[in-house]
């Protein structure tokens, strides 16, 4: 399973990373995150289409304001991406310790 270069050019840009970690707390309005990252209320709705279209985020349409939340899905897919590195690691770095070991048990003789 790969990820595709839609979902880390999403979180390549530093804005949009900045938005995804503001929703983290909890949902926002776009004016919300505008004012919160200092941003214009244009360039935050383009970010948030990008997000969107990437799966990260989603809407609450509530009178006249929209309010975005981030969807679980994508980062779970995420997760379960890096855990196939993460275990890999683990194993290199157990073999590694292994070695080490058998060294300094070597060098004690």
């Amino acid at each position: 399973m790969g990820l595709n270069t839609t979902t880390w050019s999403a979180l390549a840009e530093p804005n949009r990373l900045h938005i995804v970690e503001l929703l983290r707390s909890g949902p926002l309005t776009v004016g919300e995150i505008a004012e919160r990252l200092s941003l214009q209320q244009p360039q935050v709705s383009k970010h948030l289409r990008v997000l969107s279209d990437a799966g990260f985020v989603e809407v609450q349409p509530s009178a006249n304001r929209r309010i975005y939340k981030l969807r679980a899905q994508p980062f779970v897919e995420m997760n379960t991406w890096l855990e196939s590195y993460r275990c890999m690691w683990e194993e290199r770095f157990d073999r590694l310790d292994e070695y080490l070991n058998e060294l300094q048990g070597k060098g004690k003789q």
